[in-house]
């Protein structure tokens, strides 16, 4: 297995991905690339629709094209945010199969179908052992809805991605697949065979205040915290802080989720992180940006770009910790559109911390997501401010 990524800000598309190509050819040597994934920012949208048969042209018909538009884009290890780039990054991944998904979102089973109903939608079969990376349009396609019956489907897949975010409009985004491009639905690609693409996700926030239990909610709303109104308990925490938990208060205040029943005593990562959406001053009650469900566990959560810095480099401290003999080989990145330089000030910081704290001689390519696509505790889901990191390695 190799991979090998570039980034170019040609102001053409087609010398973009030229340079792009030359970059990658050189890094890979003789190995011809099995899978090209490609994104490209808002500037060349003109030229969506021949994007993919330029990637072709450029790297040949043995290579699978899989891609988006994006908001800000990442290749070569770099960040590019706010200005025209193409990033390119390849893989040789000989006795891997590589299925292309394309779907469209009237297309999916029910949310009540059977396993069997999402194994044909897909054409994907369990036994294969996928692993899959995803891609859609935020303005189209209901990816909770995917990200739902794919888990039940294949419940021990890791599934990683994001939403496109190049356009805000209806059709105003690209997505490519093989030869084709779609503005529309999602796309995405089934791996099976000698891979592992395991999963990081950096949710961004840090715990204040101590766990406890939801002993009441009503759908979304969270009604009791170990038999008091959560208004006050937030009001209890807010008297302990300190001035600068105060103002992130204020404004950036979060509820992280355990969702295995089994943990009782969390630790970072364990945590689905949601937003506080509203409070009634009456009763106390708070409205969350997810499903509650009596006895799980919480924690509130605050985040700002020192928090998300320190977040993200436990996460990853801990994967290199706990995967020293199994080096990665490339890797994909899926951040959030509100992190970035818009977060922290200055370009690159999520890909340098993933650079000193995984390899820098990684191969990383990714791009800024209105959406990302990634596990807690097992179960896939749609994040907000999050980075969302698929790492590759053969698996024997």
């Amino acid at each position: 297995m190799q991979w090998a990524s570039a980034i170019s800000q040609q102001t053409s598309l087609r010398a973009a991905l030229s340079q792009c190509a030359a970059s990658v050819r050189a890094a890979m040597g003789d190995a011809a690339p099995d899978l090209a994934v490609v994104f490209a920012s808002s500037e060349y949208a003109a030229d969506y629709a021949n994007l993919p048969e330029l990637v072709g042209e450029l790297l040949g018909p043995q290579a699978l094209t899989l891609g988006c538009s994006g908001g800000g884009i990442i290749g070569g290890g770099a960040e590019v945010e706010q200005e025209p780039a193409v990033s390119l990054t390849v893989a040789s991944l000989p006795g891997v199969s590589i299925k292309p998904l394309r779907l469209e979102g009237d297309g999916l089973p029910s949310l009540d179908a059977s396993p069997d109903e999402w194994h044909d939608a897909l054409g994907v079969d369990p036994a294969d052992e996928p692993q899959f990376v995803l891609l859609a349009d935020p303005m189209s396609f209901p990816a909770q809805n995917l990200l739902l019956g794919m888990d039940y489907a294949f419940p021990s897949a890791a599934k990683i991605g994001g939403l496109a975010s190049a356009g805000q409009g209806a059709r105003q985004n690209g997505l490519f697949l093989g030869r084709d491009y779609h503005d529309s639905g999602a796309v995405g690609v089934a791996l099976s065979g000698n891979i592992i693409v395991e999963t990081v996700v950096a949710q961004g926030c840090r715990p204040i205040g101590a766990p406890m239990h939801i002993t009441r909610s009503d759908r979304n709303f969270l009604v009791e915290l170990d038999g008091q109104p959560p208004l006050n308990v937030l009001r209890s925490i807010y008297q302990r802080a300190g001035q600068r938990d105060r103002d992130l208060m204020q404004h950036s205040l979060f509820l992280g989720v355990v969702m295995d029943e089994f943990i009782d005593r969390p630790q970072q990562g364990d945590f689905l992180i949601r937003n506080v959406m509203g409070m009634d001053q009456r009763s106390g009650v708070l409205a969350i940006g997810e499903l509650l469900k009596e006895g799980q566990l919480v924690q509130f959560h605050l985040r700002d770009a020192e928090t998300s810095a320190d977040d993200l480099t436990a996460v990853l401290e801990r994967y290199a910790v706990d995967n020293r003999e199994n080096p990665a080989h490339g890797a994909l990145l899926f951040s959030c559109l509100g992190r970035g330089k818009y977060l922290y000030g200055r370009p690159n910081h999520d890909t340098e911390v993933f650079q000193d704290k995984v390899g820098a001689t990684v191969p990383l390519g990714g791009f800024f997501c209105n959406g990302e696509i990634g596990p807690v505790s097992g179960t896939t889901f749609l994040h907000g401010y999050t980075s969302s990191f698929g790492i590759f390695r053969p698996r024997l």
